[in-house]
């Protein structure tokens, strides 16, 4: 997983949300009216991520009739067993399942439901692990994973419980290769839609393609603010972006630099401190306090 590749690679970024929820499980909103509201929002495409229980008859929801020019879909689930070390559900986002992805059997822990989404060809997401105090120990042992859900505005409306941001970096300290990602979780019983969004870098505007560059970290995330291009140049980390008043990289324990400025769209930022401890993300933060996040940055090359 090479983080700058997403900045490197021929294809476009396209706008899209991973984790929502519709009248399927226990969302406000049938199915074709949630795909309306995000098509009209101006995504690209979206994942709707129905809760897989039996009280739902363990749905995939069939989202492909609402594919039309310009956006698509990415059939998912959000996957359920008891049993963290807190005595709660588990709660595992696996986004591009097969529609006949076979109901959760009586024997399976939460590892071992997150490695048979992996192994059905899914990407694989730790979600809203503030939400449910989801502890360190319990995050490693779904060895399965993709990702950390870094931003989750459900949660951060409703509990103030949205970031994740923590957890990915205690778990990229002990040596996991993990990427992060932002979504709102919509259900829209309040107001709490197109609150984060991933950035996928692919090809084409097609389920393979985007799944892919998820798997392979090819994605930002964003609440608004744009990540134009990351690169490393020596020991600095250049950072192009849309105006934002500070730029920072965020690395191992209490490692980081950042940069402050007025309407800034470029930064430069040291990198020696960062690289001993072997990786950094970026996070851009405009006027409005809205944050982008980058991927995590392999740095153990950096002199």
């Amino acid at each position: 997983m090479d983080t700058l590749d997403a900045f490197r690679r021929t294809g476009m970024f396209y706008k899209g949300n991973l984790h929502t929820h519709s009248t399927r499980s226990d969302g406000a909103h049938p199915p074709e009216e949630v795909c309306r509201r995000y098509r009209d929002a101006g995504y690209d495409f979206l994942a709707l991520s129905d809760h897989f229980l039996p009280v739902y008859d363990f749905p995939v929801t069939d989202t492909t009739v609402h594919r039309c020019e310009g956006f698509t879909t990415l059939l998912s689930a959000e996957v359920h067993v008891r049993g963290t070390s807190l005595g709660e559900v588990w709660h595992i986002l696996a986004v591009g399942l097969p529609p006949d992805f076979e109901a959760t059997r009586a024997d399976e822990t939460g590892p071992m439901l997150a490695r048979r989404c992996r192994e059905a060809g899914a990407f694989v997401g730790i979600v809203h692990p503030a939400w449910y105090s989801l502890s360190v120990e319990d995050a490693q042992c779904i060895d399965s994973a993709h990702a950390v859900e870094i931003y989750n505005h459900t949660s951060a409306v409703k509990s103030d419980r949205g970031d994740g941001c923590a957890l990915l970096d205690q778990l990229l300290a002990k040596g996991f290769r993990l990427s992060g990602f932002a979504s709102d979780d919509a259900h829209f019983h309040i107001d709490d839609a197109f609150g984060a969004w991933v950035m996928v870098k692919a090809e084409q505007l097609e389920p393979d393609r985007l799944i892919e560059s998820l798997k392979l970290g090819h994605y930002y995330s964003s609440q608004g603010p744009l990540l134009e291009d990351i690169a490393v140049h020596g020991s600095s980390l250049e950072v192009r972006c849309s105006p934002v008043r500070s730029v920072m990289v965020l690395g191992k324990g209490s490692r980081s630099e950042c940069v402050f400025g007025e309407q800034m769209t470029s930064a430069s930022l040291p990198l020696e401190s960062i690289a001993k401890g072997g990786f950094g993300r970026v996070v851009a933060i405009d006027a409005n306090g809205k944050r982008a996040w980058s991927n995590p940055i392999w740095l153990g090359a950096v002199a």
